[in-house]
């Protein structure tokens, strides 16, 4: 069998499509590993957010230690709760006004990874501080072709008074590349496909899709001849893995094009002079799905080992009709304790976890090298900036690690934090793993022990 670079790719006009972990890759490369050690899967980054904090009573488990029967807001994570930490008593002490006053959206978001206190204004002199995930991207990006990936659901503006005098940016940025420059998310999954699945040369992006589009092309259909060519290389399993792989890009490419296609057919009305976004789902489920696939392709293919998406901005007040909740977020998180505000505020929130549990399950299907899966080789962190969204806390935060870092990080468990525990310390632990180590973060004040 000929040697196989573990870098290999599907090449065509305009695209170019990693492809997963094969076992005949390995077989290829095991002269090469067997002199320098074996040669793990790489461990992955991601960071999800959620605004507006939760309805902590139904989110923390009462019991320390081993998780037994997950709380309501979480079981749809009960099929993973072995990959599943709930960590409690995370605080974040610069969301905090510290003598800035109201802003406690900006603050909680713009904080969530970077440890520092937003400078209060809504001009251009916006300052916070560099973000976890660029943090590790600084040190290892150079490995995959992109350090990289900001995903969003909500786009959000850069400039502009959002929360009592600070910047729009504070509330709608969660990845920061230095302290006064954000990393914008990308919030179209057509983008993100092309921007992931094309090759390096705008020119021949712009022509593969204007020739795809023209003809209704698959990206596939371009990389085929090649993809024949490899799976004779390849033995009988990774022939299969490959095709799944293919299938699954394909099916990911297949309802972009659906929604743009919805979108096409839905009739005119009026509108401001300004363009339309394409190919972006009209309901949240279907978008943050996509999303979530987007990402799962990206670690999957290796293009990137860090990741981040906020399900929305924070002080979001997005109605969630299709579940029953046709109030806005932030209005009910503002509950003043009233059950039936509280009840929709937790249907909200059990409403985000099954889109988690939905990109859990999806990584815990893509096999990688040693029988382990992409979950077992991740870290991801999901939670939310506040704690209560009527108290506007930043202590007591929910969050939640989920994967096992590579075979270094035990799940099922409630890990109980001392009081006041900077979440920096939990950042601090995953640097670590993710070969990125530092001796400070944000307010971090040690590494917290997972």
């Amino acid at each position: 069998m000929k040697a196989i670079s573990r870098r290999t790719m599907l090449r065509g006009v305009g695209t170019a499509i990693a492809l997963p972990w094969l076992e005949s890759v390995a077989a290829a490369a095991a002269p090469v590993a067997a002199a320098a050690g074996s040669v793990a899967s790489p461990k992955r980054a991601a960071f999800i957010y959620v605004p507006n904090g939760v309805h902590n009573p139904d989110w923390f488990p009462k019991e320390v230690g081993k998780l037994g029967e997950l709380p309501e807001i979480l079981k749809a994570l009960t099929p993973f709760k072995d990959s599943v930490n709930v960590i409690s008593n995370m605080t974040l002490d610069k969301a905090r006004a510290n003598g800035d006053g109201p802003g406690d959206h900006a603050r909680a978001m713009s904080a969530f990874l970077t440890g520092r206190q937003a400078r209060k204004t809504h001009g251009a002199d916006i300052r916070t501080g560099t973000s976890a995930d660029q943090h590790i991207a600084t040190v290892i990006g150079d490995s995959t072709r992109f350090p990289s990936i900001e995903l969003g659901i909500e786009r959000g503006a850069q400039a502009g008074n959002c929360d009592s005098g600070y910047s729009c940016a504070y509330s709608s940025n969660l990845s920061w590349r230095s302290e006064s420059t954000p990393n914008a998310k990308e919030t179209d999954p057509r983008q993100v496909f092309d921007r992931l699945f094309s090759g390096n040369d705008p020119k021949e992006l712009a022509a593969s899709r204007a020739k795809r589009d023209l003809y209704n092309k698959s990206v596939l259909d371009f990389v085929m001849d090649d993809a024949k060519s490899l799976s004779k290389s390849l033995g009988q399993g990774d022939q299969r893995k490959l095709d799944e792989y293919l299938s699954a890009v394909r099916e990911v490419e297949a309802r972009i094009e659906k929604v743009k296609k919805l979108n096409a057919d839905r009739k005119p009305v009026a509108k401001p002079d300004m363009a339309a976004p394409t190919a972006v789902p009209s309901e949240f489920k279907d978008h943050v799905r996509l999303m979530c696939d987007l990402m799962v392709l990206a670690f999957q293919t290796d293009l990137t080992r860090v990741a981040t998406m906020p399900f929305a901005n924070d002080g979001s007040n997005r109605p969630y009709k299709t579940i029953g909740v046709p109030e806005g977020h932030h209005d009910l998180s503002h509950h003043g304790r009233n059950a039936e505000k509280q009840a929709k505020l937790k249907k909200i929130n059990t409403f985000h976890i099954e889109q988690l549990a939905y990109m859990v399950e999806k990584m815990s299907k893509v096999k990688e090298a040693n029988g382990t899966s992409l979950l077992d080789n991740t870290m991801m962190v999901y939670g939310s900036g506040i704690g209560d969204g009527d108290r506007h806390n930043h202590d007591e935060l929910p969050i939640l690690l989920i994967g096992k870092g590579g075979g270094t990080i035990a799940g099922g468990r409630h890990i109980k934090a001392p009081k006041e525990t900077p979440l920096m310390n939990l950042y601090m632990a995953m640097f670590e793993r993710m070969g990125a180590p530092t001796k400070r973060f944000g307010d971090s004040t040690g590494v917290l022990s997972i």
